[in-house]
Parts: C-alpha cells; sequence; structure tokens
C-alpha cells in the first residue's frame, strides 16, 4: 500500500513541475479585453514565455482572433488562425515568436483592441552568474530587467510552496 502512495504522490509532483513555470496573465489587467486600454503598454515590462497562459475577459461586443502580422497591421480579420468568443479564453502560448491577437468587431482594431505578444522560449534551470560579471546599476533601462527578474522570483517561490507542500504531504502519509 505504501508504495501506492508513493507512486501516487510521485505523479503529483510530475504534474505539478510544469505548472511552477506557468503564468497565467490577465490581458488588459482588471480592464479585460476591451475599448480604450492601451495593450503596448500593457505588454511592456512582461515576459511571456512558451508554456504560459493569456486570459482574455471581455464583454458580449467583443471577440479574440488570432491573426498574422500583416493582418494585425491592416486590422484584417477575415483569415483568423483562431478564433473565440466565450468572453473568458483561455490561449496557452506554445512556440516561441511574436504572437498577434484583434478583435474583429468592425472599427475595434482600428480603434487600439489589437495586442501582438513576444514569447520566449520556456524557462529551463537558471544558469549561474560569473563571479567576475558586474552587477547591472539601476536605471530607466533596467526596469524591464528587474520586472523579468521580479517574474523569475515568482516563479522560484513556486518551486519552495511546492517543497513545502511536498513534505507536508509525505508527513501525512508518511
Amino acid at each position: 500500500m505504501r508504495s501506492i502512495t508513493e507512486a501516487a504522490l510521485i505523479l503529483l509532483l510530475l504534474a505539478a513541475v510544469p505548472a511552477v513555470y506557468a503564468v497565467t496573465f490577465q490581458v488588459g489587467d482588471n480592464a479585460g479585453w476591451a475599448a480604450g486600454v492601451n495593450y503596448t503598454t500593457w505588454v511592456s515590462g512582461k515576459t511571456f514565455r512558451v508554456g504560459d497562459t493569456l486570459e482574455f475577459k471581455y464583454g458580449p461586443s467583443h471577440s479574440v482572433s488570432v491573426v498574422d502580422k500583416p493582418d494585425y497591421d491592416g486590422c484584417d480579420s477575415s483569415r483568423p488562425t483562431q478564433s473565440f468568443s466565450e468572453r473568458d479564453t483561455k490561449i496557452n502560448l506554445t512556440r516561441v515568436g511574436t504572437i498577434h491577437f484583434i478583435c474583429p468587431t468592425f472599427g475595434h482594431c482600428l480603434g487600439g483592441m489589437k495586442l501582438a505578444v513576444p514569447v520566449l522560449a520556456a524557462v529551463s534551470s537558471a544558469p549561474s552568474p560569473s563571479p567576475s560579471a558586474p552587477s547591472p546599476s539601476p536605471s530607466p533601462k533596467n526596469s524591464k530587467n528587474a520586472k523579468s527578474a521580479a517574474s523569475k522570483a515568482k516563479r522560484i517561490m513556486s518551486y519552495g510552496k511546492i517543497g513545502v507542500t511536498m513534505v507536508l504531504i509525505y508527513g501525512v502519509v508518511g
């Protein structure tokens, strides 16, 4: 019986590890996917990676279309690669590169309801900094790096939470 419990615990851990790296971003924060939000500003300072999720929350007059760059630039929704209209759309980021989203409702994209998300590779183990590397001085240029570091810190904290949870579960099971 104990080996079955241990096997179940290991499977639980393996299922949880990919979620440690994943971050869910609510597009537009509290405003959601709506007119009047500057999505270029919203994207700035955020680091999106393969495995993360974008959550679009929107009202009945909106929807979400994934389009290529020329259609994004021209606000052309006639050839989307994907379309969503369920008012709470979660899109997993599965590839590296910029992914383009528009609201296909007439006039909405032209009014600013368009989003270009640059997606980086998933995080692997972080390389150790070289001892001779100078530490960056705080400056406006480094504010984006600071936000990226904060995002990484949140991911690392998730590891700690999983570790504590595992210890507690093992203590109950064992």
